[in-house]
């Protein structure tokens, strides 16, 4: 509605008309599951550094990789972290509570002896303790209520395994349920650890076979990666899924999400449960396994950048990580487009906003394309919002990206060349 002037004189009037940028989320918000010392149990605690991680969750455990993985994770490039302690394992809590002391005896009465206290007795331990549920905010599913998170792992799904709670099949089913949720929420990304001791045979029955994984909301690192044993001497194996969130943030900030996570240092890796060689690589990389390797003079790097998905589309772990971060961003920076009125005008800004927030994101490198014409489109029109689909309360906007994929197998042709002569482009 139109102001009303009164009297004669000179108003300024502030008008909406401007753009509205579309900022980019955060893509490097890991979320850990496991077992811990102390801490809040079934709560999804923000951590931004390990010591924090101590002071509210505990040190290092014997027979837990929790901290592990999160000190992994920090070590690596991780910035913030949630944290979700479940019942069990080193610190339980406990099923039956303490005895109360026996009231106090009547007058004449000979005095009751105090009967022993019972000890504390370790929660039971199964494939449901990870998932939780999301109603009851526990496990996994408590998880569903934190917008942030962008990973999920859940390293102590192998304590729990060597520890005889689990079995195989509860572990496939915890594996299972971590893409499923990973799929819901839409934009996070499961990374999930190999069984222990496994061969490279082993490990590839497992994933096509046992397992038989297949999400594009998931990948898969192996072997176990070593490192040195905070509790005692020498070294100790564990998951490698702590160690690789932390490169997953590292390379976002450094590169950015259409960098695939590959060609990475593990920092704090002083060597592999099993040295990965490149004829059993040749056999593990096309069925999705990407592996951790150790090269002379250059450390022990990631080897592999492929997620746990049989579509070609979706093979590399960035393109769905880049998706994932477009996805979430424009639907944030969009949100003022609801109950708009739904007209021609509306639709130009709404295009407008979407490519310039793309052309960022071409410019930055995740798009391929000489030109952004080349790497996106953005559609919203007539065509695809006709009288039937507006009297529906619906606008609907069709984007196009191209995204760059990874150059994971470099080739140079090489010949003898007499010399002397101009060589044909």
């Amino acid at each position: 509605m139109s102001p009303q002037y009164l009297s004669p004189g000179v108003y300024v009037e502030e008008v909406d008309r401007g753009a509205k940028p579309i900022e980019g989320v955060g893509t490097s918000v890991a979320a850990f599951i496991g077992f811990a010392e102390k801490g809040p149990v079934n709560k999804p605690t923000l951590i931004t550094n390990w010591s924090q991680f101590k002071d509210t969750f505990g040190d290092f455990q014997e027979t837990s990789y929790l901290a592990h993985a999160v000190y992994g994770y920090f070590y690596n490039g991780g910035g913030t972290a949630y944290v979700v302690r479940v019942p069990g394992g080193v610190g339980g809590q406990s099923d039956t509570k303490e005895a109360a002391a026996p009231a106090k005896a009547a007058a004449g009465e000979k005095e009751a002896k105090p009967e022993p206290k019972k000890k504390p007795a370790k929660a039971a331990i199964s494939a449901k303790t990870f998932i939780g549920d999301a109603d009851a905010r526990t496990g996994l599913g408590g998880l569903e209520a934190v917008d942030e998170v962008t990973m999920v792992a859940i390293p102590d799904l192998m304590a729990a395994l060597q520890a005889g709670d689990l079995k195989e099949e509860d572990v496939k089913a915890v594996q299972t349920a971590m893409f499923t949720h990973c799929e819901k929420m839409k934009y996070r990304f499961a990374l999930i650890d190999p069984l222990p001791g496994l061969s490279p045979q082993e490990v590839k029955a497992w994933r096509m076979e046992k397992a038989g994984y297949d999400s594009k909301y998931g990948a898969l690192y192996y072997p176990w990666i070593s490192v040195s044993n905070p509790l005692g001497e020498g070294s100790i194996s564990i998951p490698p899924s702590g160690h690789m969130a932390g490169i997953y943030a590292r390379s976002d900030a450094e590169r950015g999400v259409h960098k695939a996570p590959a060609n990475e240092v593990v920092r704090g890796a002083i060597g592999l449960a099993l040295q990965i060689t490149k004829g059993e690589q040749d056999v593990l990389n096309p069925v999705s396994v990407n592996c951790i390797r150790s090269f002379p003079g250059r450390g022990i790097r990631v080897w592999g950048a492929r997620a746990l998905s049989s579509d070609p589309a979706w093979r590399y772990i960035n393109v769905r990580r880049l998706f994932n971060f477009v996805e979430a961003s424009i639907e944030r920076g969009t949100q003022w487009v609801v109950f708009e009125p739904n007209d021609v005008d509306l639709w130009e800004r709404v295009k407008r906003d979407i490519t310039a927030f793309l052309t960022l994101v071409w410019r930055d490198g995740a798009l391929f394309g000489n030109t952004p014409a080349e790497a996106f489109y953005v559609k919203c029109d007539e065509e695809l919002n006709p009288p039937e689909v507006r009297d529906a309360g619906m606008l609907i906007i069709e984007i196009g990206m191209a995204p760059v994929k990874p150059a994971e197998f470099v080739i140079f042709r090489i010949s003898q060349w007499q010399g002397g002569g101009e060589v044909s482009e």
